[in-house]
């Protein structure tokens, strides 16, 4: 979640959306993402929404503790059953990410969960996702997360190198996530993913290898795998900026790209979006797809974005002032917009194209369609589901994803 926040119109007090965004709401998915904002040190190259104790200290005083965020999320959650009203459709997914979700207590996790599951309920097979840190979780503390729901965990692993990961300040040492795999598989987890990323100043092609080669040997069911984008601000992109490590460039990352999905592809995983790789259908994270296919979204936590119907809202970032908030009774927005018609087709361009399944050709305009045809001819778009109506990218499009997509947007 990007801690810069965009402009928009006010959000009400009440939260009230325009009654568009509530019509047919029935015949779309709804899910919760539900954000823990905290985080026991900064990652150098982070630029997420997150606080560490020493950065709340002082700013937000007891109402950002730790210690009863699950109470104040509960509070949004209810504020969430008030706004979307006698709206009948059971939870399809809750992703519980941050920052670091498990330096909460297992409990505190269960029972925001809880909040979602007694104020909309939860689908018969709903999927239950936390991000969690290697080093903040145990046995029994993913055992309780297992007896209260949960059937999907998220370890971040990073990389397998010592090195790499003192690069990008990661305080796990190598070897703990494929041995949290291990114990989440004990405590009962159908799902597990492993995060990797690629690109990371002073990472060689070796170490790359060694680390997906490890990943894979943990035996997760989905590996997602990210370029390092080195944003402004952060402590990384100072470091770069001083010389003191050097920039990798595009053409690593796409070498990166390319060894990935060499190594998961052999391995039996196969991609369904352009990051994601899954060993089945099973294995794909539900949650994110309702993502990027538009469903309805409901964010609660600090900085949280939502989307229910064509309208887009996003929670004030500070842990102390989303408290405040809703302890006063008040929304937590921060900001909203209505999209439009030509928004919204714009944006299922941006984030379908991205899937295994592609894009129809129908969405697009006159001049996305002659693109589309260039991709055609130029190796980027597959030419069965082109010939089919769809727009599905190739190995080489992936590597050029974003060049693709600007292009059919018109």
């Amino acid at each position: 979640m990007p801690s810069v926040l965009p402009d928009g119109e006010p959000v009400p007090d009440d939260g009230t959306l325009p009654a568009s965004a509530l019509a047919g709401a029935g015949e779309r998915p709804l899910a919760f993402y539900l954000h823990v904002p905290y985080c026991a040190t900064r990652c150098g190259y982070c630029d997420f929404n997150t606080y560490t104790a020493t950065e709340l200290r002082g700013s937000g005083g007891v109402l950002a503790s730790r210690d009863n965020y699950a109470d104040t999320l509960a509070d949004e959650v209810r504020l969430a059953r008030k706004v979307l009203g006698d709206d009948p459709r059971p939870v399809r997914t809750v992703f519980v990410g941050g920052g670091t979700p498990t330096l909460l207590a297992a409990g505190d996790l269960v029972r925001m969960l809880d909040a979602v599951r007694q104020e909309f309920g939860l689908a018969d097979d709903a999927e239950i996702t936390t991000e969690a840190n290697p080093e903040s979780v145990d046995p029994a503390y993913l055992a309780t997360l297992r007896e209260g729901g949960f059937n999907r965990i998220s370890f971040g692993m990073q990389s397998a190198r010592q090195h790499v990961l003192k690069v990008l300040d990661r305080t796990h040492t190598p070897g703990r996530p494929e041995a949290c795999v291990a114990e989440a598989r004990a405590a009962g987890f159908d799902h597990v993913n492993l995060d990797l990323i690629y690109g990371t100043p002073g990472e060689s092609d070796d170490d790359w290898r060694a680390s997906l080669s490890a990943a894979v040997g943990a035996g997760p069911d989905h590996v997602s795998a990210y370029a390092l984008i080195v944003e402004e601000g952060t402590g990384l992109a100072r470091r770069i900026k001083r010389g003191e490590v050097p920039m990798t460039d595009d053409d690593v990352h796409a070498d990166r790209y390319l060894i990935a999905d060499e190594v998961l592809g052999a391995a039996g995983f196969d991609w369904y979006e352009v990051s994601n790789w899954a060993t089945s259908e099973a294995g794909r994270c539900l949650h994110n797809e309702l993502y990027w296919r538009g469903a309805d979204w409901w964010g609660a936590g600090p900085g949280a974005h939502s989307h229910v119907g064509g309208v887009r809202w996003w929670n004030v970032k500070h842990p102390g002032a989303y408290a405040a908030a809703l302890a006063g009774g008040r929304s937590p927005g921060a900001g909203r917009e209505l999209l439009t018609d030509e928004d919204r087709r714009v944006e299922r361009i941006l984030l379908e194209l991205r899937l295994r399944e592609g894009v129809p050709l129908s969405l697009l305009r006159e001049a996305g369609l002659a693109a589309a045809g260039q991709a055609l001819r130029d190796g980027l778009l597959e030419p069965g589901p082109y010939a089919a109506g769809r727009a599905v990218l190739t190995l080489r499009g992936r590597l050029l994803a974003d060049a693709v997509v600007r292009d059919l947007v018109d």
